[in-house]
């Protein structure tokens, strides 16, 4: 897994802490005049070569990146047509629903209605 360029930076300030401290030593100790000992040499290519690390990690972040492929649909086979459903038979009509009878057919079916009713007495009247 690659190291991200912030862990770098961070990476180079401790260098530089340690780095640093190794080299107030030795001035300390020894003098300015002094070549730097090993653990400060070691330091300074640690150092370098986390300066080139990142340096290469910005300029790899700069080329463009590959892009992925769209994505391409595959059209569907068109759905086979249904078969066409079988006429139904007409119903039978029916009298409107909101007509009134007039006076004279209530009239016609009053005077049907009696004489039905007449029949009928006579029948039962028989039996």
């Amino acid at each position: 897994m690659p190291i991200r360029t912030a862990s770098l930076n961070h990476q180079i300030q401790r260098n530089g802490a340690r780095l640093h401290l190794a080299m107030v030593s030795r001035v300390h100790s020894q003098g300015a005049d002094q070549p730097p000992s090993e653990h400060e040499q070691a330091l300074l290519d640690e150092r370098r070569w986390l300066k080139e690390a990142k340096a290469k990690r910005q300029a790899q972040a700069k080329l463009p990146k590959p892009k992925a492929a769209k994505l391409v649909k595959e059209a569907k086979p068109p759905k086979a047509p249904k078969a066409p459903k079988a006429a139904k038979e007409p119903k039978e009509a029916k009298p409107a629903k909101g007509h009134k009878p007039s006076r004279a057919e209530k009239h016609n079916q009053k005077a049907a209605n009696l004489e039905a009713a007449k029949k009928a007495e006579k029948k039962s009247a028989k039996t």
